[in-house]
C-alpha cells in the first residue's frame, strides 16, 4: 500500500501525490517553446522550501525525454565544495558527464560556457534544468546568468536556422532555487531579463482531499471530512506539511486501530503531538530562520493586531522570510497585498517558540491563599475577572519580567506580540492545577490572534487585540461576534490591550455588546499594559 511522505522526493510508485499536470505542462510548453525550432524560453522556477519544485521539473523531464528531438538532463547543484570558480564549473561538467555517460571536456573560465554547449559537444537541442541553482552563492549566480543570457542571445541570433545547424545548443533552461528570481541581480543591471519566472503554489483544497480519498480506498479506513478539512486548514495546502500530517494520521505510531475512522478526536491527539512533540526538520529551520535578526522584528511585528504590513518582494527581509516559509502575502483588495504567516500550524509553531523563549519563568501568578471563587470554579470561569488579575499580575511584575522584553528600533517601544507570548503563558500557569486546555487559534494568518479556554464542561473563547480608537473598536465587535458564531458560543470575550484607560472610558467601552446578525454576545475587557 502507498504511503504519505514529506521528505526528499515523491515517489509515484510508493507515495500518495497529485498529478499537477497544468503545473507541468506549464513548464514543459515554456521549456518547448512555442516553435521549437525558434528556441524555448529561459525560466526560473521557485518557491518556498517543501513546496514540490524538483519533483514537478523531474515530471518535465520524463515528459520532454518522449521525444526524441532533444537532449535533456536535470543536475543538482548543490555541493560542500563550492567555494570557488573552478569549483562551480566542474561540478557543472562532472554532472553532464554522469548524466549522459560520455566525456565533456574542462571548462576553466565562464567564458567557455559558450564552447562547452557548442554543435561540437550536442549532436541534438539540450535543455538544461539545474535544480538547488541558489545554493552556489551569489556571485557565482551572477556571473552564470551574464553567460546564460548571452548564449540565449547568441541563440536567438540564429533562430530562422534548423535546430540541427545552430551553433549554440542550449535550447531552454531551468533554473531551481527557492528565492525570488533567484536573487539574480548586478548593480549594472539585470543581467538575466531574458527569463520567465514559474513560482510553485500550494496544493488546493481538492488535490489534498484526493490524496486521503486515495488512502481511504487503498486502506479501507474512513477519514472523516472534517479532519481532511483542518488538514487543509492547518497547512493550507503546504506540500511537505500535507504529507508529513498524512504520516502521522495515517501511519504505526497513533494509527493502530485501522478499523475505526481517522475521526477529529484523533486528529487533535496527533495535531497537538505535532505542535509540541514531534520534530520536523523543515519547521525547525523555518523557526531558526524567524528568531535571526533582522529577521526576527519582522516576524514580531506580524503579530500586531493595529495595522497589517504591506508586503512586496522587493523589500529583502520579507523576500527571504517567504522563500524560508516564514510568511506568505494575502490580496486584499486591488493593488493591497499584505504579509501573513503562511498558515496557522506554522504560525503557531513559531508564536509558541518565541512566548517559551521570551518567558521561562511564569511560575506563579496568584498567591496560594488568594480566594479565586470571583474568577474560577471547577465548572464555571469568569474572563472579565480572569483579565483583572492578569492586569494586576503584569502591573506587580513588569520591571522584571519586560526587562528584556523586545522592543521596535523605531521607537523604542515594547512590541505587542510581547504581551499576546505572555498572556498565553499566564493563563497556562493559572490553569495549571485545573483539568483545562488552552490553546491559540490564528484564523487569518496576520495579526490576529485567538485563545480558546476549555474549563469544566464549557469552551470560552477570548479575541485579543490592542485599541486603535473608536472605528477600530467598532469593527472588532462585530468580528468578534462573527468568530463567536464560527465557534458555536453564545458570548466570546474581547480583550484590549491598552497603554492606559480612565475610570470614565472603561464604563463606556466595557459594556456588553449584542450582534444583531449573529446574536452573539461580546463582552470587552481592557488590559492596560503602559
Amino acid at each position: 500500500m502507498r504511503k504519505f511522505h514529506s521528505y526528499e522526493e515523491v515517489d509515484k510508485d510508493i507515495h500518495y501525490y497529485v498529478p499537477r499536470e497544468e503545473l507541468i505542462n506549464k513548464a514543459y510548453n515554456s521549456l518547448l517553446g512555442e516553435e521549437p525550432e525558434k528556441g524555448g524560453h529561459y525560466i526560473t522556477v521557485w518557491g518556498p522550501r517543501q513546496s514540490g519544485k524538483t519533483w514537478v521539473m523531474r515530471e518535465v523531464v520524463d515528459k520532454l525525454k518522449l521525444s526524441n528531438d532533444f537532449e535533456v538532463v536535470i543536475l543538482t547543484m548543490q555541493s560542500s565544495e563550492i567555494t570557488t570558480e573552478k569549483a562551480v564549473l566542474e561540478l557543472l561538467v562532472d554532472g553532464l558527464t554522469h548524466w549522459f555517460r560520455r566525456d565533456f571536456p574542462r571548462v576553466d573560465s565562464w567564458k567557455e560556457l559558450e564552447l562547452l554547449f557548442s554543435e561540437k559537444n550536442f549532436s541534438k537541442p539540450l535543455i538544461l534544468i539545474l535544480d538547488e541553482f541558489d545554493s552556489i552563492g551569489q556571485e557565482f549566480i551572477n556571473k552564470f546568468a551574464t553567460e546564460f543570457r548571452r548564449l540565449y542571445t547568441s541563440r536567438m541570433n540564429e533562430r530562422h536556422k534548423p535546430s540541427d545547424e545552430k551553433w549554440c545548443r542550449l535550447h531552454s533552461l531551468a533554473l531551481i532555487g527557492v528565492r525570488s528570481v533567484l536573487g539574480i541581480e548586478n548593480v549594472s543591471g539585470s543581467p538575466f531579463n531574458v527569463q520567465r519566472s514559474m513560482p510553485i503554489p500550494n496544493l488546493t483544497y481538492e488535490e489534498v482531499d484526493s490524496m486521503f480519498h486515495w488512502y481511504e480506498r487503498e486502506s479501507g479506513q474512513t477519514v472523516e471530512q472534517v479532519v481532511i478539512d483542518q488538514v487543509f486548514y492547518e497547512t493550507q495546502g503546504q506540500p511537505g506539511l500535507v504529507g508529513w500530517l498524512g504520516e502521522q494520521l495515517t501511519e504505526d505510531r497513533f494509527n493502530k486501530e485501522r478499523t475505526k475512522p481517522i475521526d477529529l478526536p484523533f486528529f487533535e491527539n496527533v495535531y497537538g503531538a505535532a505542535l509540541h512533540i514531534l520534530p520536523n526538520n523543515n519547521i525547525l529551520n523555518l523557526i531558526s530562520k524567524a528568531k535571526q535578526e533582522p529577521y526576527k522584528e519582522v516576524v514580531l511585528e506580524l503579530f500586531n493586531t493595529k495595522k497589517k504590513m504591506s508586503f512586496s518582494y522587493d523589500d529583502e527581509l520579507l523576500n527571504y522570510l517567504y522563500m524560508n516559509g516564514v510568511v506568505s502575502w494575502e490580496q486584499e483588495k486591488i493593488g493591497k497585498y499584505y504579509a501573513k504567516f503562511p498558515c496557522p500550524f506554522v504560525q503557531q509553531r513559531i508564536f509558541n517558540a518565541f512566548a517559551r523563549n521570551m518567558f521561562r519563568h511564569i511560575i506563579q501568578v496568584y498567591d496560594p491563599f488568594d480566594d479565586l471563587s470571583d474568577t474560577i470554579t471547577d465548572n464555571s470561569l469568569n474572563v472579565a475577572n480572569l483579565m483583572r488579575r492578569y492586569e494586576t499580575y503584569l502591573r506587580q511584575n513588569r520591571e522584571w519580567l519586560l526587562k528584556d522584553a523586545p522592543r521596535r528600533k523605531t521607537d523604542d517601544r515594547i512590541m505587542e506580540a510581547t504581551y499576546h507570548f505572555n498572556l498565553y503563558l499566564y493563563l497556562q500557569s493559572f490553569f495549571y492545577d485545573y483539568d483545562s486546555l488552552i490553546h491559540p487559534e490564528f484564523p487569518t494568518g496576520n495579526g490576529k490572534i485567538d485563545l480558546i479556554i476549555k474549563h469544566g464542561s464549557q469552551t470560552y473563547g477570548l479575541e485579543v487585540k490592542s485599541f486603535s480608537g473608536q472605528r477600530g473598536y467598532d469593527k472588532a465587535l462585530i468580528d468578534a461576534a462573527k468568530y463567536g458564531k464560527q465557534l458555536a458560543l453564545a458570548e466570546i470575550s474581547l480583550i484590549f490591550f491598552c497603554e492606559h484607560i480612565t475610570d470614565e472610558n472603561r464604563k463606556k467601552y466595557e459594556k456588553q455588546y449584542q450582534d444583531v446578525t449573529t446574536g452573539v454576545i461580546v463582552e470587552p475587557v481592557f488590559v492596560v499594559i503602559g
